[in-house]
């Protein structure tokens, strides 16, 4: 027996309870090997990307209304991958979108899950170096932002304030860290 078998649990009943243009919200009954059984809840979504641009220094930053947090905050471009989209597809199209930069290398820093007591969507971030300004955003119907540039260290150094609270751009500066400590 594999030694973290007694801390499985398997589904064995799915109910959809809400379905949204952005996720699916499932009950699930599970039960483990120990013969606990219980009802959890499970939310799909589709896998999604943040972009780490960097342009002469800078990063690359997006600066958009949050219909959760009801403001405006400032980011990392990213969005959520098309279907049969590959990763590094979904980063290199909503930067080109969302910044008109285009990238001349793209580089993966890892993914990474949502958070998994609850999503079964993972994240994937991305490092876009070589950029090229287009001049043209591709911006969806109901998407609103500018977007601007901050320096690197400005930015690592201003995350968690008002304006940079966005969780996955703390996992997106903890990769690219990393591989600044691997240079």
């Amino acid at each position: 027996m594999d030694k973290y078998q007694s801390l499985i649990f398997k589904t064995t009943e799915t109910k959809l309870l809400l379905h949204t243009p952005v996720f699916d919200v499932y009950s699930q009954h599970e039960t483990a090997y120990n013969g606990t059984e219980g009802d959890y809840v499970g939310i799909k979504a589709p896998d999604w990307v943040v972009v780490m641009a960097i342009h002469e220094g800078n990063f690359v930053l997006v600066r958009q209304w949050r219909h959760g947090e009801d403001r405006v905050t400032l980011e990392f471009p990213g969005g959520v991958a098309d279907e049969g989209e590959e990763p590094a597809q979904t980063a290199l199209r909503e930067l080109q979108e969302e910044t008109g930069y285009r990238a001349g290398k793209i580089t993966c820093l890892g993914r990474v899950s949502s958070n998994p007591a609850l999503f079964k969507n993972h994240f994937s971030v991305f490092l876009a170096e070589d950029l090229v300004q287009t001049g043209e955003q591709h911006l969806d119907e109901d998407e609103l932002l500018k977007y601007e540039e901050l320096p690197i260290d400005e930015v690592i150094r201003r995350f968690g304030d008002e304006e940079l609270t966005h969780a996955y751009m703390g996992t997106a500066i903890a990769m690219y860290m990393r591989l600044m400590l691997q240079s």
